[in-house]
């Protein structure tokens, strides 16, 4: 199996279009992405470039880079970093947010994304992570937590998990 992270691209294809539209309603996680046209999606590429630069940020936005998870070079999740937090995120987002395709749940992928989402934090030499989901959602809490979560409390309905990294 051949996995790769890409950072979102102005040049980025049908292929991650597909994704986003089959993802299109599971959390409501592709609501800033346009989906039903290809043509509009590959025009709002560019403001998600500027976003991740930290250039003209809609208020209440911190710098977050989009990435795409790739496995044996067909897209099957997705998801944010954020270079910082602010008061709201600190409640409910945190730093990484994901989603996998419904079509490759239950593959193990979103173990893995998680995990190179956390190489690429330290790139950015952010050391604490915060990662929080729905209390009923077992699937992600084990996620986290088999990638070094560990739970910090629990606020209506809302889990908040840190993940401490070295400083390398």
């Amino acid at each position: 199996m051949k996995a790769e992270l890409k950072e979102l691209s102005e040049t980025d294809g049908q292929d991650i279009f597909e994704m986003i539209r089959e993802i299109l309603g599971e959390n409501g996680f592709t609501g800033h992405f346009p989906d039903q046209d290809y043509e509009e999606f590959k025009r709002s590429l560019p403001r998600f470039v500027q976003i991740s630069r930290g250039k003209e940020l809609p208020d209440g936005y911190v710098p977050q880079t989009i990435y795409w998870l790739y496995v044996d070079d067909r897209p099957v999740a997705y998801g944010k970093l954020r270079h910082q937090l602010n008061e709201s995120l600190l409640m409910y987002g945190g730093h990484v947010g994901y989603i996998v395709r419904p079509t490759e749940g239950g593959k193990g992928y979103g173990k893995l994304f998680l995990s190179k989402m956390i190489e690429e934090a330290t790139k950015r030499s952010i050391y604490e992570l915060l990662i929080t989901c729905d209390e009923i959602n077992e699937r992600s809490r084990k996620v986290i937590e088999r990638n070094g979560g560990e739970l910090d409390s629990i606020t209506n309905g809302i889990c908040r998990y840190w993940i401490r990294l070295d400083a390398q």
